[in-house]
């Protein structure tokens, strides 16, 4: 299965990604960018952003495909997607596989999210700083399809820990529910 943590920059994926992993056996993390730094690499350098080059949607179903086909398990994938075609497309596509997934906004207000991303000391954070800040209009324009679209968890004043239990709580009473049949295998 894929558990998609979505959401603005500054809003705790990576963190909350590396919790999941540390508590859900049998899980890795899939950074979807590095498929878009591949085809940088062919494709140059995009307008405005790697998503925008349809290989990009349909090699991440592929290889979120064939990296569960090899070694089973759960991936955690941390990656804003916030145009609603694309995510449609790679869930369709990731559904379409017969790989479960669960689709989570991690959401916090714009107040947190600006003072997040200033205080961010990381070093391969600097240069991005601003990037981050330019795009939350984008990310507040895209919130009526997200909250249809994912399972919304605030993230605001919580612990990465505990952000990362409601997340796999949210999964294991999916998976149980009544509206969906039990998939075998590992739970968590």
């Amino acid at each position: 299965m894929i558990i998609w943590l979505n959401g603005t920059f500054g809003a705790g994926k990576t963190t909350t990604a590396k919790e999941v992993t540390s508590l859900l056996p049998d899980s890795r993390l899939f950074d979807t960018e590095k498929v878009g730094e591949m085809l940088w690499h062919v494709l140059g350098v995009p307008e405005k952003d790697f998503q925008d080059f349809p290989p990009w949607r349909g090699l991440v179903v592929e290889t979120a495909r064939q990296v569960l086909d090899h070694v089973g398990g759960t991936l955690v994938v941390t990656q804003t997607v916030l145009v609603e075609p694309y995510w449609q497309e790679i869930h369709d596509g990731l559904t379409k596989a017969g790989i479960p997934v669960h689709h989570f906004l991690l959401h916090t207000d714009r107040d947190t999210l600006v003072e997040r991303i200033e205080t961010d000391t990381k070093p391969e954070s600097a240069g991005a700083k601003q990037w981050r800040l330019d795009h939350l209009t984008d990310y507040e324009q895209a919130l009526p399809w997200l909250r249809r679209a994912a399972q919304v968890v605030d993230t605001t004043g919580v612990a990465p820990a505990e952000v990362a239990e409601t997340v796999l709580r949210k999964v294991r009473t999916s998976r149980r529910g009544p509206h969906r049949p039990r998939p075998g295998g590992d739970h968590p």
